[in-house]
């Protein structure tokens, strides 16, 4: 039986100033850097809108199984975005990944 997908989420705020070129530098290039990336799939850059909590922004992918997953963990691209750009431009974020409940 294969594996289901895996859709990784987070959600994020930016060190920059709401509205400003800088973040929306950050997320267009987040969106280009990461859909180059072959296994990711599904890509969506999203605004978060709930009052309950701080987070601005969200970035969901979904990936065809684990080892899809790993492939884009240590992709080379994805280790420079994250180094060069998530770490000195984000402030806060919180990961979360998902399976089908399959019940």
């Amino acid at each position: 039986m294969p594996q289901p997908f895996i859709r990784h989420t987070v959600v994020f705020t930016l060190k920059h100033s709401a509205g400003s070129p800088a973040e929306t530098t950050f997320l267009r290039d987040g969106e280009r850097i990461l859909t180059a990336i072959p296994s990711v799939h599904r890509f969506e850059c999203l605004r978060q809108i709930s009052p309950k909590n701080s987070y601005r922004f969200g970035f969901s992918m979904e990936f065809r199984d684990q080892a899809a997953y790993d492939a884009y963990s240590v992709h080379p691209a994805h280790t420079s975005f994250v180094e060069t750009r998530w770490i000195p431009e984000v402030s806060q974020f919180l990961e979360i990944d998902y399976v089908p409940n399959g019940g």
